[in-house]
């Protein structure tokens, strides 16, 4: 068949059956054909145009923009193609001349469905939310029944925090285009936000099920696994979106945070920076970058990262300045970090999680100014209404009312707080309960005698567990503070190396000096390079008690260092901290009781069964009461010869992602100590549970019986072991998004917002979707 353009067709002609072939799949003779034409004529804008929508389909977007470019030059230029080169810049994240390209084309014509369309999703892209909302609402009420505008208007109330409308907008695409894969996948991901996880990835999955190439709906699938910490779960949602689109920037950041939260950081580190390297300019991946690096301790390099993330557009600025605030906070820099989350709430002043953080930086006062605005935010005219949003408020209220000193007021926030967050996971206190009785069943005295390894070295490693909020991060900076110590802060590496045994404590029957030797030699390959070539690391996980018998085995010149507090103040302090991490066990009062009751036979055990120059107790009391006689004592029975830096602990400059990284950079204080007796009336299901009457004359500080002077005893939280019945994952860190904080995921979610690029025929139109649309000739 001969495509050459004939000599004597006419502009009109060529350009007719150009768009013929390009419509029938023939886009190497469409293209001659419009060359024929701009040979003639050159910057024809049809020419161009059509020109400009196959470079663009063939994924050349740069010239996709030179050539719509040069076709809106004309003077007469039809209003669609606009609408289309908007469409386009705004792909290349070029929003301010995207904004300019499609208001002409309304302008031009204020009947183009497709104009208004994608000039809301520009405005909502560059933050113009009202603006973004005033379009949508003129598109479908210019065209009631067009889904793909419902969907986009879903998107924009989204982010306007308006869930339950955005929600009936999602709902109602659906029901017109019942296989409209992408108004499933913003369902899920708005499902998410309002606390209804397993509904979420149903839907996520059912977005999949209708468009297996729909990279968001991977995306929003996995950052459901990631808020409820399955972590490997969701690395296999994003790794089935790699499969098909290995450089997608979206799904590689997501990869980085999932491998950040398994502290497999040097994989989270490349993969953050290739996302970097295939968008420069996306906010999220250069937010998630800078948390990578701020967990592997390059501070510098992550602020930088910040800075870079805070410039864009979208949610990341606001999350950018929050990770800002969250390292400094960790780094110590209390003053700084307090002024950079006033920053944020003075620029979001509905930010839950700038408010979150900023809380436990700040001392309230009656008629706190703060207060008012955060419970605006929960029962104002226009609440706040994710999930997440309204649990983070609640706690940081609960926490405001606490040093204000109205008791039933903070624990009325408090009590909701944790429901809320109780609501979001199943938990078995009962299950637990037998599970740590079964570990310690399976750990007898001769058992730690056949199993024991003889592993060299294993001095160098020191562990500090106990439950949460015990004070096991005042005893690491003691520790740290001496300059032969390094504190690696709370490392799931143990944890993770029991996993890879098999299931927990049913390991225990099949141990050998041989398993538990390469256990051991393993653990110390992981801590060696945090040493920094001194001669104790300190591993801070409280909830490697569960693990205490087994550690000995593996490493049994390892001391264990057992933390002990106040039984109802370290439950006090747990039930009034939403923690990063899962802590199951925290989010009731009888369920937190009944946790520690078993956590307490359970150390009953140890106590029994390990040498007591291996497995040494302190008590959290007796560090206020005699600080340098205990210091002394911990320094002693870790090996090292007595350092006076350890007494001025509050002075050691270094970084701490747990929750009490504020109060360990002071000097030690009684007022921790009896802290829960004002509030005895609100405590009454966790006493019980704890077998404590709050009237009782001399009411004990912890439940067991007295153990001697010389070995105290203490409290641990527990992690999440294959196969156990989902006790504890890990002590938290204090995070940017707001509880998830950092992370997330402020959880890496994903909206699929649906331009449609040109007013074309519906069999020309292409399915929309965020990462490619596919305009089609007019």
């Amino acid at each position: 068949m001969n495509t050459q353009p004939q000599t004597t067709m006419t502009v009109e002609q060529a350009l007719g059956q150009a768009h013929a072939h390009w419509n029938a799949g023939q886009a190497d003779q469409a293209e001659r054909l419009c060359q024929h034409v701009l040979a003639l004529w050159p910057g024809q804008s049809d020419a161009l145009h059509l020109m400009g929508l196959m470079a663009h389909a063939y994924g050349n977007l740069d010239l996709a923009i030179d050539h719509l470019r040069r076709a809106c030059q004309a003077p007469r230029v039809p209003a669609v193609y606009l609408s289309n080169l908007g469409e386009m810049l705004r792909q290349r994240g070029l929003l301010a001349e995207a904004e300019v390209a499609a208001r002409r084309a309304v302008t031009m014509d204020n009947a183009l469905v497709a104009g208004w369309n994608n000039l809301g999703i520009i405005l909502q892209e560059a933050g113009k939310l009202e603006d973004s909302l005033t379009c949508l609402e003129r598109v479908v009420a210019l065209q009631p029944n067009y889904a793909e505008a419902h969907n986009n208007l879903g998107n924009t109330l989204k982010r306007m925090g308006r869930l339950d409308q955005a929600r009936q907008r999602y709902e109602y695409a659906l029901n017109l285009a019942p296989a409209y894969a992408e108004a499933q996948s913003n369902l899920a991901n708005l499902l998410n936000d309002l606390g209804r996880p397993d509904e979420a990835l149903a839907a996520a999955r059912k977005a999949i099920d209708l468009n297996p190439r729909l990279s968001d709906a991977y995306i929003n699938a996995a950052a459901v696994e990631l808020g409820r910490n399955r972590n490997e779960d969701a690395l296999r949602w994003i790794d089935a979106l790699l499969s098909y689109a290995p450089l997608h920037a979206g799904a590689l950041t997501v990869r980085a945070t999932a491998l950040r939260h398994l502290e497999r950081l040097e994989e989270a580190l490349a993969d953050a920076r290739r996302a970097v390297a295939q968008q420069a300019d996306n906010g999220e991946a250069q937010n998630v970058l800078g948390e990578v690096l701020q967990a592997l301790g390059q501070h510098d390099e992550a602020l930088a990262a910040f800075d870079k993330a805070s410039k864009t557009l979208g949610f990341a600025p606001e999350k950018a300045l929050i990770n800002r605030g969250v390292l400094l906070m960790e780094r110590g820099d209390k003053a700084e970090a307090k002024a950079a989350f006033e920053q944020v709430v003075a620029q979001f002043p509905r930010s839950a999680s700038a408010w979150f953080n900023m809380s436990d930086l700040h001392r309230f006062q009656a008629g706190d100014p703060a207060v008012t605005k955060m419970e605006a935010l929960l029962y104002g005219p226009d609440p706040v209404q994710s999930q997440t949003d309204r649990t983070a408020l609640n706690f940081a209220l609960g926490k405001a009312w606490m040093d204000i000193g109205d008791a039933d007021r903070a624990f009325g926030y408090l009590n909701e707080g944790n429901r809320q967050k109780r609501a979001t996971f199943a938990y078995d206190a009962a299950a637990t309960g037998r599970w740590m009785a079964d570990i310690a069943a399976a750990f007898p005295a001769d058992a730690l005698k056949k199993a024991k390894s003889s592993l060299a070295g294993s001095d160098q490693a020191v562990f500090v567990l106990g439950m949460p909020r015990s004070g096991t991060t005042l005893i690491e900076q003691i520790l740290a503070s001496h300059p032969q110590v390094a504190a690696a802060g709370e490392l799931s590496a143990f944890n993770n190396l029991v996993n890879q045994l098999g299931p927990y404590p049913q390991i225990a029957g099949h141990l050998t000096p041989e398993i538990t030797g390469g256990l051991g030699q393993r653990y110390l390959d992981f801590i060696r390079p945090l040493a920094g070539g001194r001669r104790k690391v300190v591993d801070k996980m409280p909830s490697n008690f569960l693990f205490a018998g087994l550690i000995n085995l593996a490493l049994p010149d390892a001391r264990i260092i057992h933390v002990r507090r106040d039984a109802v103040d370290t439950c006090l302090s747990c039930y009034t901290k939403l923690f990063t991490r899962e802590q199951l066990f925290t989010y009731d009062l009888a369920e937190l009781g009944q946790f520690y009751r078993a956590y307490e036979r359970l150390m009953d055990h140890w106590r029994a069964v390990l040498p007591a120059d291996r497995f040494i107790e302190v008590r959290y009391e007796d560090v206020v009461d005699d600080q340098e006689g205990q210091s002394r004592r911990l320094i002693e029975a870790i090996g090292l010869n007595w350092d006076s830096a350890v007494l001025d602990f509050h002075k050691t400059q270094r970084t701490i992602r747990t929750a009490s990284l504020n109060q360990v950079r002071q000097p030690i204080f009684r007022s921790s100590m009896g802290r829960w007796k004002p509030f005895a009336a609100q405590l009454t299901p966790l006493l019980t549970a704890l077998g404590i009457d709050p009237n009782a004359p001399d009411a004990p500080m912890d439940v067991p019986a007295a153990v001697p002077a010389k070995k105290p005893t203490a409290k641990k939280a527990a992690p999440k072991a294959e196969k156990a019945p989902e006790p504890v994952v890990e002590t938290p860190a204090p995070e940017a998004s707001a509880p998830k904080a950092k992370a997330a995921p402020k959880k890496a979610k994903a909206e699929a917002p649906v331009a449609e690029p040109v007013a074309a025929p519906a069999e020309d139109a292409a399915k929309p979707s965020r990462s490619r649309r596919k305009p089609a000739a007019s």
